[in-house]
């Protein structure tokens, strides 16, 4: 099988299953949008929409969609593009090669859970430049700005990019209308942190074939720290989610032009987790590579995460205090340069402990 660094090397508990001991996620439910698409003022296709939503989000924290209206050219032509960078050699992508100061570019090094990914990344943000927090400090209140680093020689990768990305956050808007439907609230309640300032970003993943699929994975468990990730993977498959109803490992089956939706932390929290983040992870096969396209929804920097007051009654009291999203970000980033001593930032530091008296 060959060997890897120990770097990428899982603890026991957490090491792919071997082949053959992997089921299958057919129940994952798949979601048709063209009443969404075609018919937006058909109410009665709509709230039918809202209820499969809502299913999902509550027993999956993950749904597939298809017919959603994102024209297939310009993710095939972002394909094209991807598969062209990466197959350059090592020293032409690392001109674009991403830092501590702009964390946008070319990455082979990320960590996830404090273990090496087995993948090499090229992140892209939608509002360029983007502002964000200088520091991880919660006292240093200067901003910054990340901006795109876009190869010299592939000028096709930042227009085939760009057009990408518009076209998924117009599907990521119907999305945040659907899901604000499902929790009772109105369709453009989510509309206003998703302004000209927000931190969306989109990264092409490369997985190569791995010498040792059975210790290493393409990405270690994990939960999105954003609102909404929009995933195109290619059809070799890889992506795993742990089943809420028994924490069992499922595979997602590839389905041809769909996208896989997942709900992110910053959903939970302003839901106070009427929905549920998920883990997930990817696993690396021995024989092939594998491409993904996760186009991550994420607020203005400045944006005070906490449960909506809507969402909050006496009986379903706030389960957790505010943070600042932009500074939770910056800290979270600080783990893909570094290999960290604990546990990086996650949202279960700021929930708040349930009163056992009431």
């Amino acid at each position: 099988m060959g060997e890897v660094s120990p770097a990428f090397i899982q603890d026991i508990e957490h090491r792919p299953k071997v082949v053959g001991a992997i089921a299958e996620a057919e129940g994952i439910p798949l979601i048709d949008l063209s009443a969404l698409i075609n018919s937006p003022d058909d109410h009665q296709a709509i709230e039918s929409l809202v209820a499969e939503v809502r299913s999902a989000s509550k027993e999956w924290g993950f749904f597939q969609v298809i017919n959603h209206g994102v024209p297939l050219e310009k993710l095939r032509r972002l394909e094209e593009a991807a598969r062209k960078f990466f197959g350059q050699p090592l020293e032409e992508k690392r001109k674009v090669r991403r830092d501590e100061l702009s964390t946008l570019g070319y990455y082979d090094t990320e960590h996830t859970k404090n273990v090496r990914d087995w993948k090499e990344v090229f992140d892209f943000t939608f509002h360029d430049p983007t502002l964000i927090p200088a520091s991880y400090r919660p006292d240093d209140e200067e901003v910054t700005q990340w901006s795109n680093k876009w190869p010299e020689n592939l000028p096709e990768l930042r227009e085939a990019c760009e057009e990408y990305a518009k076209a998924v956050e117009e599907l990521a808007f119907r999305l945040m209308e659907l899901i604000a439907l499902s929790l009772g609230l109105p369709a453009d309640r989510f509309r206003g942190f998703f302004n000209d300032h927000q931190t969306t970003f989109t990264r092409l993943n490369r997985y190569p074939p791995c010498p040792a699929p059975h210790l290493a994975l393409g990405v270690g468990r994990h939960k999105d720290s954003g609102a909404l990730t929009i995933l195109a993977q290619d059809d070799v498959g890889g992506l795993e989610v742990r089943r809420k109803s028994d924490g069992e490992w499922i595979r997602v089956k590839p389905i041809p032009n769909a996208y896989i939706i997942n709900i992110g932390d910053i959903i939970q929290v302003w839901s106070n987790e009427t929905y549920e983040s998920v883990e997930h992870r990817v696993m690396v096969n021995s024989e092939k590579e594998r491409f993904s396209i996760p186009f991550f929804f994420t607020p203005a920097h400045y944006t005070m995460v906490e449960p909506l007051e809507e969402l909050v009654t006496k009986q379903n009291p706030t389960k957790y205090r505010a943070y600042n999203w932009g500074k939770f970000m910056v800290t979270r980033k600080r783990s893909n340069f570094m290999k960290l001593n604990v546990e990086n930032i996650q949202i279960h530091h700021f929930r708040i402990p349930e009163n056992k008296n009431n």
